[in-house]
């Protein structure tokens, strides 16, 4: 049996750093919301316990894969003996803030309880995925939620589902670094969902992206122009609200032929346009009764 499933992006549409803990890890507070752009990820059962992840990802060591580790991870926690030959089309980019790792570990994680019968709720895959990193549990959870702590606590909201105009700049932001920047705001406000949506919140790595990633700030700058840009997770992707999706390629072909005035390359940006979606395009055709 084969099972295919869409692994989705999310978007952070506001990520406040309220406080620090004593291990070290931040608090936070962000709104969720996954979208229409995927990675696609094949699952074949095999009786034999081997896990088998092609192709494999470029610059990371098979074992370090995050479904790798996903599915030995359910493996361990259940005593299933069965194995897997997972097959992986990525679209998405890598350290984009986007979740696309955490998505796929997500995915592997809920496809494999399905396909080995191993019987976990949701909630307690969420608790699972927890040990492969903080925003793997918001993938697992499946919907649009507020999340505060490390991110692991979820409460669900409905929210309009816009068209969006994303960026992904050629450039590469490494989440632990920038946790550390002496210049990051560590006590923004908690805030409501009615606040976000009269147009409250922003993301507090903006400023850090913009001071140490030029093309980062040349990009805001450039989709200001058209919008209010906004930056998800920790960048280096950013993005736009739009009307539809005609909308979002009428900016888009504005934008790019601006591009140059902004100092901007060709090669330095690439642009894609997705839709908003409360409910995951993990749990669409045969999961959508996997709670």
């Amino acid at each position: 049996m084969t099972l295919v499933v869409q692994s989705p992006a999310k978007l952070n549409l506001f990520l406040h750093i309220t406080g620090r803990r004593e291990d070290g890890y931040h608090n936070l507070q962000t709104l969720f919301q996954f979208i229409d752009w995927h990675d696609t990820l094949s699952f074949d059962l095999l009786q034999q316990p081997d896990i088998q992840v092609d192709p494999p990802i470029p610059g990371i060591p098979p074992r370090q894969n995050l479904i790798y580790k996903a599915a030995i991870l359910l493996k361990e926690h259940t005593g299933c003996p069965l194995g897997a030959h997972i097959q992986v089309a990525k679209r998405l980019p890598m350290g984009g803030g986007l979740g696309g790792g955490s998505s796929n570990a997500a995915s592997t994680l809920v496809a494999l309880n399905y396909l080995w019968q191993t019987g976990l709720s949701r909630a307690q895959l969420c608790q699972l995925g927890l040990h492969l990193g903080a925003d793997v549990p918001i993938f697992v959870h499946g919907h649009a939620a507020l999340a505060i702590g490390v991110g692991e606590r979820f409460e669900d909201v409905l929210i309009p589902e816009p068209w969006y105009l994303i960026a992904a700049p050629n450039c590469h932001a490494n989440t632990a670094e920038l946790f550390q920047e002496k210049q990051l705001t560590r006590n923004s406000k908690v805030i409501r969902i009615r606040d976000f949506l009269d147009g409250g919140g922003h993301n507090d790595f903006e400023p850090v992206l913009r001071k140490r990633f030029p093309l980062i700030d040349q990009c805001l700058t450039l989709m200001n122009s058209e919008g209010e840009a906004k930056v998800t997770g920790s960048g280096a992707c950013l993005f736009i609200e739009c009307e539809d999706k005609a909308d979002a390629a009428e900016k888009q072909l504005r934008l790019t032929s601006k591009m140059s005035d902004f100092g901007i390359g060709n090669q330095d940006v690439k642009w894609s346009i997705a839709k908003g979606c409360n409910q995951s395009p993990l749990y669409f055709g045969t999961l959508a009764n996997q709670r």
